[in-house]
């Protein structure tokens, strides 16, 4: 007789309502696919550390642990705000991009994530009106979502946020509204865009905020990872009012879940509080071994070697771009960073795409992950070229490249046959025929299903699909 048993969910109706409303994350989802041996990941957003100096990381591993002292230090309680040692690094390091906080103006976090969630839970109340790019970093949206917030997405080109579109918005919200309480934004390298605010922007977002009095939380987790141009000054250098969150993951690794926020001493004092109640404090071994890296060896050496890696792999991915993307496409090109965004034409669903593209071995995040209504981009799609190799980069595009095609030339057949709304071929059909679009969009999406079954070998299905397609250029030519 079988052991199994069948369990069923008793808690469905004790979850938190906002539990409920909280999406997954798409790239965590996709981690099990990616790791597959025939699976080439453009998902994640992973760091090579296996360029990180093997003696390096060993003495500032060795320093946390070596002595009494240093044991009493990294295997005990911490302070809430974090090791008071590596917040006076961390300061430092800030000074090199033109940062000027002292220690006590910084507050270190598990990963910048949780400084994600940290600044939601201390500012955030239900319906509140949060401002973030669109698309935005999706841990973000998850982290604020929790909270139940009114989250207005403002478009970016390759300057960055759009000024004039966020100006309409405020003006939509209105001058000190209560329930306006921040602009979230990535202006370096932009997850997932890729693009960079401009100076001019950045000037012009500060003076928005102060005229509508909200905050400003700058997340600049790639900010050292610039191949191209030159140092843009952070917003948090030219108003000390702004939030700023920093993390070592992409300069050292992930894997010491070590980040921070600088911001004014009230505003730390309030978050403070909430990170008591979170987690009572970090982990004192991580920040121990992160403040001697810092502090003891020559990491800027490993960040050069990091961002000539790094940029190789960007050049190999726009390139395979070039290359093997149909003219269709568009795609950002980062000066810096890890992400890039592509976007196909819109009646494309990268969404339901991705299924054909694990098939054909390669993974990437669909661009509706990154939109706060969880519809909007699925045209879109955001690749990443820091952790594959150049070679594995190029075959990914190509496999990518040609699970697209597939699909593309299915639709150029309904736009020929003037079977898709929004294109001119079909307006004249419309005239004539006077079918609604509903009619002409069913019969787009059956003749599309046909065609597919028809690809997976189908013969009488071939058959079909071959009929109605010629119905439809039929219907269109008369």
């Amino acid at each position: 007789m079988s052991s199994a048993h069948i369990t069923f969910d008793t808690t469905g109706d004790k979850i938190a309502r906002r539990v409920r409303k909280m999406r997954p994350s798409a790239v965590r989802n996709l981690f099990a696919a990616a790791t597959r041996d025939d699976v080439i990941s453009l998902s994640g957003g992973m760091p090579a550390v296996s360029l990180l100096p093997e003696e390096d990381i060993r003495r500032a591993t060795l320093a946390a642990i070596e002595s009494p002292e240093a044991r009493a230090v990294s295997l005990q309680y911490g302070p809430t705000d974090g090791l008071a040692g590596l917040r006076a690094v961390l300061a430092d390091m800030m000074r090199d991009l033109g940062i000027r906080v002292k220690a006590d103006q910084v507050l270190v976090t598990t990963g910048a994530q949780q400084a994600l969630t940290l600044i939601a839970e201390a500012f955030i109340d239900p319906d509140d009106i949060i401002i973030t790019e669109g698309p935005t970093y999706l841990g973000a949206l998850q982290a604020f979502s929790a909270f139940e917030p009114d989250v207005r997405a403002i478009p970016f080109d390759e300057d960055g946020m759009r000024m004039d579109l966020l100006e309409e918005e405020l003006k939509r919200i209105g001058k000190d509204n209560p329930r306006l309480k921040f602009c979230y934004t990535i202006p370096n390298f932009q997850n997932p865009g890729g693009v960079t605010m401009t100076a001019e922007r950045r000037r012009r977002l500060l003076e928005l905020a102060r005229e509508y009095n909200f905050m400003v939380v700058e997340d600049d987790p790639y900010g050292r990872l610039r191949y191209d141009g030159g140092h843009q000054v952070p917003l948090k250098a030219m108003d000390d009012s702004v939030i700023y969150l920093g993390t070592i993951s992409k300069m050292l690794g992930p894997g010491l879940r070590t980040g921070w926020i600088a911001a004014p001493e009230a505003v730390l004092a309030r978050i403070n509080l909430v990170k008591q109640g979170a987690d009572l404090c970090g982990s004192a071994f991580d920040q121990l071994v992160v403040q001697h890296y810092f502090a003891d060896v020559a990491w800027q050496r490993t960040l050069q070697k990091f961002i000539a890696l790094y940029k190789e792999r960007r050049d190999a991915m726009l390139a395979a771009l070039d290359e093997s993307f149909p003219p269709e496409a568009t795609w950002t090109h980062p000066a810096g960073g890890m992400f890039l965004w592509i976007t196909l034409p819109d009646y494309m669903d990268t969404d339901s795409m991705l299924a054909e593209a694990l098939e054909s071995g390669v993974t990437y995040v669909p661009g509706n992950s990154f939109f706060p209504d969880g519809k909007t981009g699925r045209n879109s799609m955001r690749v990443n070229f820091s952790f594959e190799t150049p070679e594995s980069i190029t075959e990914a595009i190509r496999r990518l490249a040609k699970v697209i095609e597939e699909r593309l030339e299915l639709y150029r057949v309904f736009i020929e046959a003037g079977a898709l709304p929004g294109y001119d071929r079909k307006d004249a059909a419309m005239d004539e025929n006077a079918t609604s679009w509903k009619d002409v969009i069913v019969d787009s999406e059956q003749n599309e299903e046909a065609v597919m079954q028809a690809r997976e070998g189908d013969a009488e299905q071939i058959e079909i699909a071959e009929e109605k397609v010629t119905e439809a250029q039929e219907a269109a030519a008369e």
